[in-house]
């Protein structure tokens, strides 16, 4: 009861504001709008299409069957669970929420098992971050590669402590032998095409149908969170960070004010706290995860806790990794980069990023459906090795 009459108030007090300051929040709805079209869209609508395509065919049962022994050995998953953390690791927010709760619906996971693997495959688009926040708003594109691993090794090392807790629960047999995966991925595959028994045609339709769905509640969490952000941002003293409030309600937004504001310690602690925003997500974030996993019984409030974590452990490590960082990339220059001589970005007096700072992802849509195969190929290979060598 409570919680529904805070979240009416809020609503109230939203919309309250909203009459009091059209202007201000149709302006904040388009740079939304523009950061939904630009990035989001292009990055996410091939990956929720082919998610649908996959399970429908039993590609997710077939790769599953294949990741078996590795997801079991290092976070006591099952093989399924590979193929959401690649789909949340290529495709960003909510590809991996999409996809770890279309396994909890068909009863591949336990809640124990889906909120670990949530927490694990709920992850920024990396050529979000490689492109527009290391090439255009830090104008260092070796600092986007640097703060999309600082990103992942946050996340992973809380999942494979998390792993080394957990009671193992056992569905298949553990690492069955090399030779027979091939087999089994073949049969799981066929089996799952059997259940499902709908036509090409209609999976096609299915498919895309559902991803604009997905997508434009996306773009509706996207332009709400932009419109938050610009109405509260006069509120906030000026103790507060510039970036605290954009990186605390859209990851997008809050990684250009993280990239634009003014820190003392330089460019470190500017791509350290983009790191922390880009893991923490956001409340944009949080709201898509909470629409994909909604009836599946999973905890939002643990995907927050687990959020909270990683953020700091990607700010700490960013700053720890710092100068081994600059040793590496020591003589690799920019100017190869499209967005090589450009104006430094600088933070609106909203807080809110420029569309004028903003590069569309389109192009890059095709590079990374293959990463997305290359990496489920190579989690595979690594697998059947795993396997192997367990069985030896």
């Amino acid at each position: 009861m409570k919680r529904t009459l805070t979240l009416a108030l809020l609503s109230i007090l939203l919309v309250a504001a909203i009459i009091m300051k059209p202007d201000e929040a149709f302006r904040a709805s388009l740079q939304g709008l523009t950061v939904w079209w630009n990035i989001v869209f292009p990055g996410l609508l091939p990956f929720l299409t082919l998610l649908e395509l996959m399970t429908a065919f039993g590609v997710v049962h077939a790769f599953g069957t294949l990741l078996q022994p590795l997801m079991q050995k290092l976070f006591r998953l099952p093989g399924e669970a590979g193929v959401a953390v690649a789909f949340g690791w290529t495709g960003g927010f909510p590809c991996g929420a999409e996809a770890t709760s279309a396994l909890r619906k068909n009863g591949s996971l336990t809640a124990a098992q889906g909120n670990r693997l949530l927490a694990l495959a709920h992850m920024p688009n990396p050529i979000f971050v490689i492109v527009v926040v290391g090439t255009g708003f830090l104008h260092r594109p070796e600092l986007g590669i640097a703060l999309l691993l600082v990103v992942w090794i946050a996340a992973l090392a809380p999942a494979l402590v998390l792993a080394r807790a957990a009671k193992r629960e056992r569905t298949e047999p553990l690492s069955p032998p090399p030779a027979n995966l091939l087999r089994r991925a073949a049969a799981a595959m066929r089996d799952a095409r059997k259940r499902d028994g709908r036509s090409f045609g209609k999976l096609l339709g299915d498919g895309v149908t559902a991803a604009v769905y997905k997508l434009m509640a996306v773009g509706g969490f996207m332009i709400f969170c932009a419109v938050l952000v610009r109405l509260l941002t006069p509120a906030i003293p000026d103790l507060v960070p510039a970036f605290a409030l954009p990186g605390l309600i859209e990851s997008h937004i809050g990684s250009y004010a993280a990239a634009s504001a003014s820190f003392s310690g330089g460019l470190p602690w500017k791509a350290a706290a983009a790191a922390a925003v880009l893991s923490w997500g956001g409340l944009s974030a949080m709201l898509q995860a909470g629409s994909a996993v909604i009836g599946t019984g999973l905890s939002m409030r643990l995907l927050a806790l687990s959020r909270v974590l990683q953020s700091a452990i990607a700010f700490l490590l960013m700053l720890l990794a710092w100068k081994p960082i600059i040793r590496l990339t020591n003589g690799i220059a920019p100017a190869f980069s499209p967005f090589a001589g450009r104006d430094e970005p600088s933070i609106a007096a909203s807080g809110a990023v420029r569309a004028s700072e903003l590069y569309t992802l389109w192009p890059y849509a095709p590079a990374v459906l293959l990463a997305f195969l290359s990496a489920l190929l190579l989690l595979s290979a690594v697998s059947a090795l795993a396997a192997k060598l367990r069985l030896h």
